[in-house]
C-alpha cells in the first residue's frame, strides 16, 4: 500500500532509499510482447532454442528498454504518493548501465533512492531518484542509474519555506 506524504516533506527524504518495489518476473510472454511493441525481434530475445544454443546468456534475455519501462509500474508501486501532486511527468535519465542480463523467467525489482529535489517556478518540483533494478539471486544489478521526474501541483501549494 503506497502510502501519502506532502511537499514539504520531500526535502527530509533526500539521501535515503524511499522505495523498493515487489518483486515482478519477467516472462517470455512479457518479453514477446515488448518485441512486437518496439519491433525488436532479435533471436537473443525471441528464439529461446537458438538463444540457448547460440548466445553467451543460456536461453533469451529481456531487452534493456523493457527493463527500463518496467521502473514506471515499480515507481507506482513502491514510492509515496505526494498528496498535492496534479500530474507527473518524466524529465529524463542519466547514466544508465546495464549490468547483468535479465534472463527469462528471473524476478526482478526496483530500488530507489531519492538524490535531490528541489523546487522550479511556482508549482513544480524537480526529483531525482538514484535507481537500481536487482536480479533476485545475482550480484550485479539489471541496471542502475539517475532517473529525473517533475512534480506538477497548484502553485498555492507550495511550501512557504521552499
Amino acid at each position: 500500500m503506497r502510502h501519502e506524504i506532502s511537499l514539504r516533506d520531500v526535502k527530509d527524504l533526500v539521501g535515503t532509499e524511499i522505495g523498493v518495489s515487489s518483486w515482478m518476473t519477467v516472462d517470455q510472454t512479457m518479453i514477446d510482447t515488448f518485441a512486437d511493441a518496439t519491433n525488436d525481434h532479435q533471436f537473443i530475445h525471441v528464439d529461446p532454442e537458438r538463444a540457448a544454443a547460440e548466445s553467451p546468456f543460456g536461453g533469451t534475455i529481456a531487452h534493456g528498454f523493457l527493463t527500463i519501462s518496467l521502473l514506471s509500474a515499480m515507481n507506482y508501486e513502491s514510492l509515496p504518493v505526494i498528496r498535492e501532486q496534479t500530474m507527473g511527468l518524466n524529465y529524463g535519465f542519466d547514466h544508465i548501465r546495464f549490468g547483468s542480463p535479465v534472463k527469462t523467467g528471473s524476478r526482478i525489482r526496483g530500488h530507489f533512492t531519492l538524490k535531490e529535489a528541489r523546487f522550479r517556478g511556482g508549482a513544480m518540483l524537480m526529483t531525482t531518484y538514484d535507481i537500481s533494478i536487482e536480479i533476485e539471486n545475482e550480484k550485479k544489478p539489471a541496471l542502475t542509474g539517475s532517473w529525473t521526474t517533475i512534480v506538477q501541483f497548484d502553485p498555492k501549494d507550495r511550501p512557504e519555506d521552499a
